[in-house]
């Protein structure tokens, strides 16, 4: 029987680190010797880390990138490493995956499909590759490919498969998005059992600014079916035997490649001619090895996956960043609360300190909700009231604001107080001042410039409101006992900005909201449309105008986790200047004038 070893390792590089990223494949590389493995695999663009954006347009670092391959290359010897990096030709760049064994680069696979939607910016960068191999690597024929060229079923991996490779190997650079991995196994599995042959997916794991990848490498059989699963949201070295006999009887059992290869001649394509006999072509003469068990990692549910997300990308933002440790605002309200637990999570308590910055119309629930949280996370809370300089900026200013009324400027005054405060620590010990903001208050405005929106990272950011409900009760459930205090969760929310205030007072129901947000923001259905699904129009008219008149306030906001299929900043690019709005389409136009005039005068001078 025919067996080959194939190791997924499912590594976090860091961007831009290049002889680091070089150690840690060579000591990887050095892992897969020790358990005789014949092929090891690392993620798209491991050596300089993913995304590399503009580090690429600097012609040194991509020389500098090719010396950290190159010193990868001299450290590998009799076994085949597959690793990502940027390849040159001396006129352009690509995104590549060098095949190397004995101390040599002996093959490169030049990435086919570059995305250029969502997130993915690879046409500003890399030229499409054309060409393709299949190498023979201890008597098995194998593929190599990059990321989106899997993903379409009439390219490389397609090819490679006519062409009689038996295993294909695809490195990834996948971001996180909430489900995504039910449709990424689907489409591995469907190209497994279109090809008949072994799809090893390899996926890079950690965070990089507004991105995460969750790993959960994988590897499908012939019948489509998973035969080993790496962790989400941790590193591993994934370690498998492959049947690849199994391929040759499922290719006798089913003639649909039979049928494929007449193709080729269409193509002007001769299979032989793509076939590489690399250094360690031959097969082992005697295979003496034990099997190895299969990894089969859990798949987490839904609210769980969430949290990892949350928890992998302000940790390696944070540490990546080269920051101390972390100080959040915390009031008392859910969201403050939420990010305080994420943080400790992912930091430590003993990197964490809490904020507590009463104001006059603070209630005594908030200041106590927040002493509670930090006793039930055991971080540090300093208190730091702002009553003095409150009443010391309405004196200064109030010979300019003479004959005028207090409205929203004096409720943002006390956000932007608490802002400079935070700052100030940030300034004095190093610490990364995490905003709080969630993304259906990022999505309306309802926060402050230079106030809750000043910072470094918003952990939160793409995380509605009702998600955040939900992920509280859930970390409370799962660690047996009120992480959030109870009644955290249970009060209204609340900016306490003026006496009295409740969120609900400015916005709509955050159930109603959130699913307005999700059609409008995500989906991009229609004003019209969302009407016509049974929302009230004034509503939608007010959130709609609501989002787009706070463009300028979200372009200056942090960055932070991205969790959906369309998360503010990378992934949606509107104008600020920009006079197109998407109304419903009814009779009363008059009335859907006057909220649209409201919205606008409101999205400029939020609470918060």
């Amino acid at each position: 029987m025919r067996t080959l070893r194939v190791a997924l390792a499912q590594s976090n590089f860091m961007v831009g680190a290049l002889d680091d990223n070089a150690n840690r494949i060579i000591g990887l590389i050095r892992q897969a010797e020790e358990q005789k493995v014949d092929i090891v695999a690392f993620s798209e663009l491991a050596v300089t880390g993913y995304p590399p954006e503009d580090l690429v347009l600097k012609p040194e670092f991509v020389a500098d990138n090719l010396r950290a391959l190159g010193r990868v290359a001299e450290a590998t010897r009799d076994i085949t490493a597959i690793v990502g990096f940027v390849d040159s030709d001396g006129s352009d760049i690509y995104n590549a995956a060098a095949i190397i064994q004995q101390g040599r680069v002996i093959g490169c696979h030049r990435k086919f499909y570059l995305p250029n939607y969502a997130v993915f910016d690879e046409q500003r960068y890399f030229r499409a590759g054309s060409d393709w191999a299949v190498y023979s690597v201890r008597g098995v024929k194998i593929g190599v490919t990059i990321c989106e060229d899997i993903w379409y079923p009439i390219g490389p991996g397609e090819l490679q498969a006519i062409a009689g490779a038996e295993v294909i190997v695809n490195i990834n650079a996948s971001p996180y998005r909430h489900g995504k991995y039910d449709q990424r196994y689907r489409m591995v599995a469907t190209r497994a059992l279109d090809e008949l042959c072994y799809v090893c997916y390899l996926n890079l794991v950690g965070g990089q600014d507004e991105l995460v990848f969750e790993g959960a490498s994988m590897i499908c059989d012939p019948d489509g079916d998973l035969i080993c699963r790496g962790p989400f949201f941790d590193e591993a070295f994934v370690v498998a035997d492959l049947d690849v006999d199994a391929v040759f009887s499922a290719r006798l059992h089913d003639t649909r490649r039979r049928q494929s290869l007449k193709a080729m001649p269409l193509l002007d394509l001769k299979p032989e001619s793509h076939v590489v006999e690399t250094p360690l072509a031959a097969p082992l003469t005697r295979d003496v090895r034990h099997p190895v068990g299969q990894t089969f990692a859990p798949v987490p549910d839904p609210l769980s996956e969430i949290y990892g997300a949350l928890v992998l990308g302000t940790r390696d933002y944070v540490t990546k960043s080269g920051f101390k440790g972390v100080v959040i605002a915390l009031s008392g309200g859910i969201d403050s609360s939420l990010t305080a637990a994420v943080a400790v999570d992912a930091l430590g308590a003993g990197n964490v300190v809490g904020i507590s910055m009463p104001s006059p119309f603070s209630s005594p629930g908030s200041v106590t909700d927040s002493e509670e949280l930090a006793r039930s996370l055991r971080i540090r809370l300093e208190s730091v009231g702002i009553a003095s300089t409150f009443d010391a900026y309405r004196s200064m200013l109030a010979p300019l604001f003479a004959g005028r009324g207090e409205d929203i400027t004096e409720e943002n005054l006390q956000a932007r107080i608490r802002g400079n405060i935070l700052m100030a620590l940030s300034n004095k010990f190093g610490w990364l001042v995490l905003t709080t903001g969630n993304k259906s208050e990022m999505a309306v405005g309802y926060t402050t410039l230079y106030g809750d929106l000043a910072g470094g990272y918003a952990v939160l950011k793409d995380v509605y409101k009702t998600t955040v409900f939900e992920l509280a009760r859930y970390l409370n459930q799962v660690r047996g006992r009120d992480v959030i205090p109870r009644s955290v969760i249970e009060k209204p929310p609340s900016a306490e900005l003026r006496p009295d205030q409740r969120d609900e007072d400015s916005l709509p129901a955050y159930d109603t909201l959130d699913k307005i947000l999700e059609l409008y923001v995500e989906a991009d259905r229609s004003s019209s449309d969302i009407v016509a699904l049974g929302y009230d129009a004034e509503v939608v008219t007010r959130i709609v105008n609501l989002v787009e008149h706070s463009e300028y306030k979200r372009r200056q906001a942090p960055p932070g986790v991205k969790i959906s299929t369309r998360a503010f900043g990378k992934d949606r690019r509107l104008p600020i200047a920009n006079r197109y709005r998407d109304l419903p389409v009814i009779d009363d136009r008059e009335s859907l004038a006057r909220v649209a005039s409201e919205a606008r005068a409101e999205a400029h001078a939020r609470p918060r």
